[in-house]
């Protein structure tokens, strides 16, 4: 159920997030948007600036008329130029092997004394020294018997190989651990298992253990953040969910909400969100620098355009001014949308939406309180929103992504639906 009608805002959203991401490729932006590489490149081409972010962050041109200009590091002739970067990489080396010799020398002392298995430290020292004590005097100073340590010495072939099957498991997990730093343990075993047979899964606790030993983790924010007061109604609007967030099909049943973003000069922008209860999918979403009707009224007609049409579906949001609006009742009634509210001032009659943007705030900022422009905020925000329906792996949705999700119940839904 991919999105298919891209709006020229879509587009020019997702042009600009291609040149303004360091090192970013046509391949990879086009599959965090879930759209085509040459559907990416005809947009570029159509609305593209000429100019690139590379991985160092430096900005490039594809225009050759800028780039003449004089640079002093040019000014070096060769040969003092060979001998500067000699010198460096020279450096650079010598850096490298103290770097690698103070790990192993740390590593070394670690062994014995770190914080592992106390049993399994006094082996591993009976079996490094045992080329200059004797067995029997080592395991009486440590206090082994002789006949475990020498049990223990058996076990080693099948405990190497676990511990090299372990090793290659970690390698994988870092793998998709760098793509989103944010999954934990069983978004990242869903990911390994994705496509593989049966007789070859990971189970979700040997993930588990191995991300922790090797403090692999993802991410939590641990300051608190605090919620959005909502304001009293202007009229009143039943209640028609009662806390039960989920459908039985797509286009039946929606929630939205509209949360704050900070900006580092004190200002915010405001995102306004219509996620489906079915497959937790966003099918419509606005962002202003207000929080006037149209905010929300853009993100329903967002949704609309997604879905085709509205008509019976129900949209449940708090008692925000906004959405108490007879304009955007009005909308509603225009759409064939039901409204429903929860309780004023209680959260948790629209738990799926607050939760929803507490994530986005989560693993975009992390350990950061504000984006530092209203570009970056709109570019990563969008990005993030694109990427959450297209690839980013939701447990609701049996940790497949909400488009996936949609698509993989297809089939087994009413034909009506």
């Amino acid at each position: 159920m991919a999105r298919k009608n891209y709006s020229e805002e879509f587009r020019r959203q997702a042009v600009d997030l291609f040149e303004s991401t360091p090192g970013a490729t046509l391949k990879g932006i086009a599959a965090d948007l879930g759209v085509e590489r040459a559907t990416l490149k005809r947009w570029v081409d159509l609305y593209g600036t000429g100019r690139k972010t590379a991985a160092d962050g430096k900005t490039t041109s594809t225009s050759t008329g800028s780039s003449a200009q004089a640079d002093p590091v040019r000014a070096e002739s060769p040969a003092v130029k060979i001998a500067r970067l000699e010198a460096e990489l020279a450096a650079l080396r010598a850096e490298k092997t103290k770097l690698t010799t103070e790990r192993e020398i740390l590593r070394s002392a670690a062994k014995y004394f770190g914080r592992g298995d106390e049993l399994v430290s006094r082996f591993q020292f009976v079996a490094d020294h045992r080329a200059t004590f004797e067995v029997k005097r080592l395991c009486e100073l440590v206090e082994v018997k002789r006949s475990s340590y020498y049990a223990w010495v058996k076990a080693a072939p099948p405990r190497e190989a676990r511990a090299a099957a372990d090793a290659q498991l970690a390698d994988r997990i870092r793998k998709v651990h760098t793509d989103d730093n944010t999954c934990g343990a069983p978004r990242i075993t869903a990911e390994l298992n994705d496509g593989v047979p049966a007789g070859q899964r990971v189970n979700h606790k040997r993930v588990a253990r191995v991300m922790r030993d090797n403090g692999i983790a993802g991410y939590r924010r641990r300051r608190k953040v605090r919620t959005t007061i909502p304001e009293p109604a202007d009229h009143k609007v039943p209640d028609l969910l009662n806390r039960n967030f989920t459908a039985e099909a797509p286009n039946q049943r929606y929630v939205g909400d509209i949360t704050y973003l900070p900006l580092a000069d004190g200002n915010n922008l405001y995102l306004a969100t219509v996620i489906d209860c079915y497959s937790r999918r966003l099918a419509g979403w606005a962002v202003a620098g207000h929080m006037r009707t149209e905010l929300v009224t853009d993100a329903l007609k967002a949704a609309k355009a997604t879905r085709g049409s509205l008509t019976g579906a129900v949209f449940h949001s708090d008692h925000g001014s906004v959405y108490t609006s007879n304009d955007y009742a009005r909308l509603c009634t225009e759409l064939g949308v039901t409204q429903s509210m929860g309780a004023v001032g209680t959260s948790a009659d629209n738990s799926l939406a607050e939760s929803f943007n507490a994530t986005l705030k989560r693993e975009i900022l992390q350990d950061q309180n504000s984006w530092p422009d209203e570009a970056t905020c709109r570019r990563q925000v969008f990005r993030w929103l694109v990427r959450y329906n297209t690839r980013r792996r939701h447990s609701w949705c049996h940790y497949q992504s909400p488009n996936t999700y949609e698509t993989s119940t297809a089939a087994t839904l009413p034909s009506a639906a």
